[in-house]
C-alpha cells in the first residue's frame, strides 16, 4: 500500500509502485483533469504539483510520491463553488480554445506564483516551457498568469474576474 495526500486528502492505493502517478490518479482515484498527452514528459498536459513543485505525472512513479502532498487541476480552487486567481484570470483571457493542455498549464502556472508572486515576462517563459499548446495560446497565457499576480496568485480565490490594463 501506498500512502499519499491528494488535495488534501489521505488516500491509500494498492498498485505497484512504479505505476507512473498519471494513472494512479485517473484510474484509482478518478481524478480526470489531469491529461495523458505524450507519455514521455515533452508536452505538460500531465503536470501536477508535487510538494508544491510542478511535475510530470506520466513519468513520475508512484513510489516518488508515497508520503507526499499531491494537488491537481480538482484540488487548485480553494473551496467549492470558488475559483483559484488564475483559473478567473483564465477565463477573463479566454486563454482556453481546445482546452486539453489548461489543466497543465494550470499547474504550472500555479507553481509558478506560489514561488514567485509577482514573476517577469522571462520568468513566465521559463516557468511554463515545455507546456505545449497545440492552439498556441501562449499569449493569453502569459497574461492570465500576469493578471492573476495582481489579483492575489496563489494566495487568494478569485476576487474579481476583470482584466487589469
Amino acid at each position: 500500500m501506498t500512502r499519499v495526500k491528494v488535495n488534501g486528502t489521505e488516500r491509500e492505493v494498492d498498485v505497484d509502485p512504479s505505476t507512473p502517478l498519471l494513472w494512479v490518479l485517473r484510474e484509482q482515484l478518478e481524478l480526470v483533469g489531469t491529461k495523458f498527452g505524450c507519455g514521455i514528459a515533452q508536452c505538460g498536459a500531465c503536470t501536477v504539483r508535487l510538494n508544491g513543485r510542478a511535475i510530470r505525472s506520466c513519468v513520475t512513479p508512484l513510489s516518488a510520491a508515497d508520503g507526499q502532498e499531491i494537488q491537481t487541476i480538482e484540488g487548485l480552487a480553494p473551496g467549492e463553488g470558488q475559483r483559484h486567481a488564475l483559473q478567473a484570470a483564465w477565463i477573463a483571457h479566454q486563454v482556453p480554445q481546445c482546452g486539453y493542455c489548461q489543466s497543465g498549464q494550470l499547474m504550472s502556472a500555479a507553481a509558478l506564483l506560489a514561488s514567485n508572486p509577482d514573476p517577469s515576462d522571462d520568468e513566465i517563459d521559463a516557468a511554463m516551457q515545455g507546456n505545449i499548446c497545440r492552439c498556441g495560446m501562449y499569449g493569453r497565457i502569459k497574461d492570465a498568469i500576469k493578471t492573476a499576480a495582481k489579483n492575489g496568485g496563489a494566495s487568494a480565490p478569485a476576487a474579481k474576474e476583470t482584466i487589469d490594463g
